[in-house]
């Protein structure tokens, strides 16, 4: 496949025979359908290889998801509530998470030195390899998918779909809904 011209002419992809299956058919707008449509697909494709990708490090979603969150961090620190916040969890459910991650030697429990009462969680050094190694085999496909476009092309996709993102962000902030 290394050697083929990617020019998106001459191969039909599964939209276009969504396409080709629907016309006449539905009442839409065939280019927006087309759009809306890759994006949805590339977003499957890259999911589907997510889960892969969590398979081959040997972790759940939810956990890899939680290493991500301490990872990004400079100290590689966070309090439980601080994680359940941003990952959307009840203290309950990441209770449960970190004793998983814990139990697995992916991060440790620290208390507080100034206030004992306080505990944060800690990424540890094979937690954070666990997560460079889940970033490092996403990163390779990732890769491969975008390397298909030269880096103006990027640049305008890019552009392009931060352009849509910022639209659909803003129906969702205006709870817009179907008229």
């Amino acid at each position: 496949m290394d050697d083929v011209v990617w020019d998106g002419s001459a191969f039909d992809d599964s939209v276009d025979r969504h396409l080709a299956r629907w016309r006449g058919k539905a009442p839409y707008d065939e280019t927006v359908e087309a759009v809306i449509t890759r994006v949805q697909m590339l977003a499957k494709q890259v999911a589907n290889t997510k889960r892969r990708m969590h398979d081959k490090v040997g972790l759940q979603a939810p956990e890899f998801e939680t290493l991500h969150r301490l990872a990004a961090r400079d100290d590689r620190r966070a309090t439980p509530s601080e994680l359940a916040a941003e990952l959307l969890l009840s203290g309950a459910g990441m209770t449960g998470r970190l004793d998983a991650l814990e139990q697995a030697g992916l991060i440790r429990r620290i208390r507080g030195t100034a206030d004992r009462r306080r505990v944060d969680v800690e990424l540890t050094d094979a937690g954070h390899a666990r997560w460079l190694e889940g970033m490092r085999l996403q990163g390779l496909i990732e890769n491969d998918i975008v390397q298909v476009l030269d880096a103006a092309e990027r640049d305008q996709v890019n552009a392009l779909l931060k352009k849509m993102l910022l639209r659909a962000e803003q129906h969702a902030a205006e709870g817009a809904d179907v008229a």
